[in-house]
């Protein structure tokens, strides 16, 4: 609480103390052990499958065309180097914050605030632009079920032709009373909502390919390799379910074995869903009918069979998946917020725990009112490349602490390690480097924005407040 010095920026968390911290010994204070594989697999894949499927592929497919299956590639291959830089950190470091707590055990406190206001940010605004989402399916089921569509004024956010999107704010509070409720049963919910989920995209891919033309796959690239790049980086967002699944580290049982293996498991399934959805979606109609489509697979399977309970099963399927994904993305916040209030740098208001649910439920309220309010009034493009360029960011940061980590303390207990180290981090800093550069000037600037306002918070109130200060 003294003088501010600038060696207080470097000031690192010691290992030892961050896991000690992880819950294990503040039992007034802790979250409860209730998570096993297959629910943080399910966690995973619940806040990552849906959002680059459901929504980004109106954004993405016109950017780059058919292509945009090298795009999903790519982002794929990034996301699976970060995965496993991930799972080691996680490993050997199994506590709630993921990239915020590495970050501080690794590259100092200053280092470690600025990667959890990218994280707070890739949160909040990845769950408003899922929630935008969710109003375009929920308005095409109304109009296959009874012929009624919601007025653009109730449906949408200014900006994209609309005054208040109502059900991105329905979403959110129906998300937050789960929540409430505990996480225990948040995380059940999830896991069945992510089977249905995955059996109606899969009922997709049926139908899609049953009315492929390769034709529609020509011309290729129409924009070319910055083409793919831009689609790349608009719709690597969608893989917020890597951190998503570190954010629970201490709610995970035995987490130096569970929480790689949900980190690497639900990569491979997510990856894998998507390039097989893309290629279904773009092979069967023109990439050209993509821009401006709302609920654009619910269309394609009409305009397929002519039939509206396809698109139906589809609306509803949307409906399921973009609720699972908001779900999983705002208890991801909520868990971010609570471990940076531990340390002191946030107010403690994020970390108070109902004793009956043990669950934040102070920070729970403030971060569903804060994104209702993004998901009411900002246009979901906006949106999807903010959440990618402070997942970027984050990612490169994990991927840079594994080789700090390595070096500063070489004999710490890892319950698993990077293959072919330093080539996959490395070459993870270095694809998270090529797809930030592709997101366009208006997401620089807003993230400038947003980094100065965190810059503004640290040294007003953390730096001093730190428990590292005492």
């Amino acid at each position: 609480m003294g003088q501010f010095r600038a060696a207080d920026l470097l000031r690192r968390k010691p290992v030892g103390r961050v896991i000690a911290e992880g819950g294990e010994h503040l039992p007034e204070e802790s979250l409860d052990r209730s998570i096993g594989l297959f629910q943080l697999t399910m966690l995973g894949v619940g806040a990552t499958i849906g959002t680059g499927i459901f929504v980004a592929l109106t954004t993405a497919v016109p950017a780059a065309g058919p292509a945009v299956i090298v795009s999903f590639v790519i982002a794929g291959i990034t996301a699976a180097l970060t995965a496993l830089c991930y799972a080691e950190l996680a490993s050997t470091i199994p506590v709630s914050g993921s990239s915020y707590s590495y970050a501080y055990a690794t590259l100092g406190e200053f280092t470690a605030f600025l990667v959890g206001a990218c994280l707070l940010l890739e949160y909040a605004v990845s769950a408003s632009a899922i929630a935008v989402g969710w109003g375009q399916y929920l308005n095409e089921m109304f109009s296959d079920l009874i012929g009624w569509r919601m007025p653009d004024a109730i449906a949408k956010a200014p900006g994209a032709g609309g005054v208040f999107n109502l059900p991105a704010v329905v979403l959110v509070g129906a998300c937050l009373v789960l929540l409430l409720r505990g996480v225990k049963e948040s995380v059940t919910v999830n896991a069945i909502l992510v089977v249905l989920k995955l059996l109606v995209l899969l009922f997709f891919v049926v139908i899609a390919f049953s009315g492929f033309h390769a034709g529609n796959l020509t011309p290729f690239a129409p924009m070319g390799v910055a083409g793919i790049g831009a689609a790349a980086s608009s719709i690597f967002f969608s893989y917020i379910g890597i951190d998503a699944v570190s954010t629970a580290g201490d709610e995970v049982k035995d987490p130096r074995r569970t929480l790689p293996l949900g980190i690497i498991l639900s990569l491979l399934i997510v990856t894998g869903v998507y390039i097989l959805v893309a290629l279904a979606a773009v092979g069967a109609q023109p990439w050209t009918a993509f821009a401006g489509q709302e609920a654009g697979l619910a269309v394609i399977l009409r305009n397929l069979t002519g039939q509206a309970w396809t698109s139906l099963i589809l609306c509803v399927g949307a409906i399921v998946s973009i609720f699972s994904i908001t779900l999983v993305v705002m208890y991801g916040q909520t868990r971010i917020l609570y471990a940076m209030s531990r340390d002191g740098l946030l107010p403690s208001v994020f970390q108070r725990v109902n004793r009956k649910t043990q669950s934040p439920d102070l920070n729970t309220w403030i971060v569903a009112a804060f994104i209702a309010l993004l998901a009411a009034f900002v246009p979901l493009d906006t949106l999807v490349n903010l959440t990618s360029m402070g997942t970027l960011i984050a990612f490169a940061i994990v991927s840079l602490g594994v080789i700090i980590l390595r070096r500063t303390q070489p004999n710490l207990p890892r319950g698993y390690r990077v293959p072919f180290y330093p080539l996959v981090p490395v070459a993870s800093v270095a694809f998270c480097a090529y797809l930030i550069v592709g997101l366009p000037l208006d997401t620089w600037l807003l993230f400038a924005a947003w980094a100065a306002a965190a810059c503004v918070v640290y040294f007003g109130y953390s730096v001093r407040k730190s428990k590292l200060a005492g």
